[in-house]
């Protein structure tokens, strides 16, 4: 079947009406949102600081309201649906124990990682695919844009000594490139060009990923039952780790993906996401349509797209080939930024590689859906900093008018009708509404983990859960404002030029000391204290509705050291505090990797079939118990 064909072939028939009712729950609550804000700040009219307050307000809504409805419907459907996969993912099931026939090639790219962690994680796939019994229809490659000589010669030297012991030396392969031209993208381009003729598939693999060989077989199964099936990507859920910030982190971001990702699946269905490694792709249309385009201009927005996971969804889309997001949390794991100065780094070169798809969005050729997944990416990264600009005017214009250097005059408007009877109490509640909104998909993930035994148990009790899902909340609204005024800067200094280089992550936890952590958090403290002497001097009243932000802001310099130091880790891993399933029953894959966490419960987790599809649930049958840690 041609790629016209596929791309002939109608949607699922319930897909445009969910798309529809999707739309009309978003756009309705972007509505009542704006009208609510325009009642509390117009009620004795608006001043232009208010008019611009109200513009940025609306620019914040599309991120945080189809958060909400992606939260709240895929809640839904994970506490009523007894196959919620099967509904938000229709792919064909293959039958039990149906062998691969086609060949897959399983690819890491590094550039200057650590050869020891690149070949313990590479070694933890290859050992448990070799189990499947399926094995022979694998190769593995390591892919290394590697530049410093020592580490280029480490990764020769254990590459030589895994192949050698090896049971099948021949599906090893470690191939070079001189440079780092393209990037990631460069690389797997290089070895598309070099070898992609004798793969069907290609999984591609982060430096810092590990997935089972049960999880793997499964995703080719699907892969082969679904021709139309151009990309399939797993949730990658964070890898056991004593750093506070990594648990906390991780912890958090497990819960809100899980609802998350199934309701966004819900109404995006064929044309989903994907984040670049822990993903099945057919070779045979990524080659052919999903080629790169070099942007006009020179960076930070023009020349080679950084982040290139996206567009690559969209053009494999655009080609008639399904994009699907398997929602289940088993078998596909990643490492997170050990500190907050790493997750930052991070956030700011993904934000530079985002927003380049301003240029891309009316490029021809795209589906709607595909459009709309670049919107958001880059959404994703300016609401902080629409917030943060939201809060420096109110900010500036109340410091302002209590010290009387301005009078602002709103257009005036009687108090009545739909203005009538303001209070503070309401000013109040949609504080907290948006609060809500901006953590429902973190609920509704602890929710739906305490609504479910067997869920519960798989997280160590109800207790544990319960308290880590409250202080992770509370952790996040923290850190939200030292990473939002991060971004903005950023944002702002790429205007004037400002780039980042692609270097390589840090992942190895290291203790960051309060000189350092002072340093790198100045920008963070001295906006926090200017704001907090502003109003403190001109409008104390206002200084409760701002409090969280200003302690945010004061507070990143403590929270940066203590969040980094392992030695306050071990203590919460021992509680069972933020903890993961996998650290109350540990699977093989993360067996091999010998992680340096407090064992719970070391016992193998029973592995579930390979056609079986599992939420979180893959930890524990439902009703099954574990053993108290």
């Amino acid at each position: 079947m041609s790629p016209a064909d596929r791309s002939a072939q109608p949607p699922s028939p319930c897909m445009p009406l969910r798309r529809t009712v999707f739309a009309a729950l978003v756009l309705s609550t972007m509505a009542g949102l704006g009208a609510w804000f325009l009642r509390l700040f117009g009620a004795d009219g608006l001043s232009w600081p208010e008019t611009a307050m109200l513009a940025l307000f609306l620019l914040t809504l599309p991120w945080t309201v189809i958060g909400l409805w992606n939260a709240v419907i895929g809640f839904v459907i994970l506490i009523t649906d007894r196959d919620p996969v099967r509904r938000v993912t229709p792919l064909i099931e293959p039958l039990p124990g149906v062998s691969l026939t086609a060949r897959t090639a399983i690819v890491m790219p590094v550039f200057n990682e650590s050869p020891e962690r690149v070949f313990r994680h590479l070694r933890a796939v290859t050992d448990t695919l070799e189990d499947t019994e399926q094995a022979d229809a694998f190769e593995i490659f390591l892919l290394s844009d590697t530049t410093d000589p020592a580490i280029a010669a480490e990764e020769r030297a254990r590459f030589a000594l895994w192949k050698s012991g090896h049971v099948r030396p021949d599906a090893l392969h470690y191939c070079q490139r001189p440079d780092n031209a393209g990037h990631k993208v460069g690389n797997l381009r290089s070895f598309c060009d070099a070898h992609g003729d004798h793969f069907a598939h290609m999984l591609v693999l982060d430096a810092d990923s590990v997935m089972s060989g049960e999880a793997i077989v499964r995703l080719v199964r699907l892969m082969q039952a679904n021709p139309r099936l151009g990309i399939l990507q797993t949730l990658a859920v964070g890898l056991p780790a004593l750093s506070p910030f990594a648990r906390i982190f991780q912890f958090g971001m497990r819960q809100a993906m899980r609802p998350f990702t199934v309701g966004s699946a819900w109404w995006q269905g064929d044309s989903g996401p994907y984040w670049g490694h822990n993903a099945l792709i057919r070779l045979e249309p990524y080659r052919a349509h999903c080629r790169l385009p070099v942007l006009p201009g020179r960076p930070p927005f023009g020349g080679e797209i950084l982040s290139h996971d996206q567009v690559e969804a969209a053009l494999m889309r655009a080609a008639g080939y399904e994009v699907r997001v398997l929602p289940v949390e088993s078998g596909s794991f990643e490492e997170n930024p050990p500190t907050l100065p790493d997750f930052i780094k991070r956030e700011l070169r993904w934000c530079q590689g985002n927003l380049q798809y301003a240029r891309l969005i009316a490029a021809p050729g795209l589906r709607p859906l595909g459009r709309l997944q670049l919107l958001l990416a880059m959404a994703m990264y300016l609401n902080p900093a629409t917030w943060m600009l939201f809060l420096a005017i109110g900010v500036g214009s109340t410091i302002a008018a209590g010290s009387g250097l301005v009078a602002y005059e709103p257009v005036p408007r009687p108090a009545e009708g739909f203005f009538a009877g303001v209070t503070d109490a309401e000013g109040l509640a949609l504080f907290l509404t948006m609060t809500a909104l901006a953590f429902s998909p973190k609920i509704a993930g602890v929710i739906d983990i305490l609504v479910r035994r067997a869920r519960r148990q798989a997280y160590g009790g109800g207790v544990r859960i319960a308290l880590s899902g409250l202080m992770d909340m509370v952790f996040s609204a923290l850190i939200a404002p030292a990473i939002a005024l991060a971004v903005t800067l950023f944002i702002v200094g790429l205007f004037f030029g400002r780039k980042l280089e692609w270097q390589p992550q840090a992942r190895d936890g290291h203790r960051i000391g309060f000189a350092e952590a002072s340093r790198v958090m100045a920008p963070q403290t001295l906006f926090g204290l200017a704001i907090l002497t502003g109003l403190g001097l001109t409008s104390p009243q206002t200084l409760p509705w701002s409090a969280p932000v200003i302690l945010g802001l004061l507070l990143a310099t403590p929270v940066t050291t203590l969040s980094s130091r392992t030695r306050l880790g071990r203590p919460l891993a021992r509680l069972g505090l933020f903890a993961s399933p996998e650290e109350f029953r540990t699977p093989p894959e993360l067996r091999l990797l010998a992680l340096d966490v407090h064992p719970r419960v070391m016992q193998p987790l029973r592995p579930a079939p390979i056609d079986q599809p599992i939420l979180l649930a893959a930890t524990v049958a439902e009703g099954e118990t574990v053993p108290p840690g």
